[in-house]
């Protein structure tokens, strides 16, 4: 890849919010896969998809293998297929994602991913859904299947891309993501427009910290300059 400078992309809470479809569809996908409904889930801020299944199999006495995980990676895919159209409906863009990512675009030397917990799939039904991947180029990203860990998902995706660390951002809303792109050798750029505070991303160590990325004047030059 040739850009000088690659931004990675968390998505749930910094790309997009579901509204409450993405849970709904991981337990439709639970229980396709286990035959019991899901009573509990573990806790998902951060985590990877197989993480979050390990954990919730054992909430519920059930054991966990990576079978189980690729059977459950391709029920959830199916499931955010199959309703695309009302995740789409009830869920929304988070405020200024779509005018950062197109001015991003429009930019020379720039290029555009994501570093997800999401299974691929489900990934690529939720940044369809609002206009989002046409400015990402998925194939050099990292999803729920590359690994468990968010540091190993950062470093997945640099090669893929063929850049070095130092030419990389990622934005994430997370503690995870903060962690995870530090531990990467990555510049993080925390985004309070999850369940954690800006404080709390400061203090999981994000040096530069936004509310939102409604003002693309100031993120363009954040992650550009």
């Amino acid at each position: 890849m040739s850009a000088k400078v690659l931004v990675l992309w968390d998505i749930d809470h910094t790309l997009v919010d579901t509204r409450g479809v993405g849970r709904e569809l991981w337990a439709q996908a639970f229980e396709d896969v286990t035959g019991h409904p899901m009573q509990k889930q573990a806790k998902i801020d951060g985590s990877t998809e197989p993480v979050i299944l390990r954990q919730t199999l054992r909430l519920h006495g059930l054991q966990d293998n990576r079978r189980q995980f690729e059977r459950f990676a391709k029920a959830l895919g199916t499931a955010h297929v199959r309703r695309a159209a009302e995740l789409r409906e009830r869920g929304h863009a988070l405020p200024g994602a779509p005018s950062l990512l197109a001015a991003l675009a429009s930019r020379d030397g720039v290029a555009q991913t994501v570093v997800t917990g999401n299974v691929r799939a489900a990934a690529e039904v939720k940044l369809a859904a609002f206009g989002l991947d046409r400015h990402l180029d998925l194939t050099i990203g990292a999803f729920g299947e590359d690994a468990d860990a968010r540091p190993e998902l950062v470093r997945t995706a640099l090669k893929r891309a063929q850049v070095l660390p130092a030419q990389a951002v990622l934005l994430g809303d997370t503690p995870a993501d903060v962690r995870g792109a530090l531990d990467g050798g990555v510049r993080v750029i925390g985004v309070a427009t999850g369940r954690t505070s800006a404080d709390e991303l400061r203090t999981a160590g994000a040096a530069t910290v936004v509310e939102d990325l409604s003002d693309t004047r100031q993120m363009l030059e954040l992650l550009t300059a």
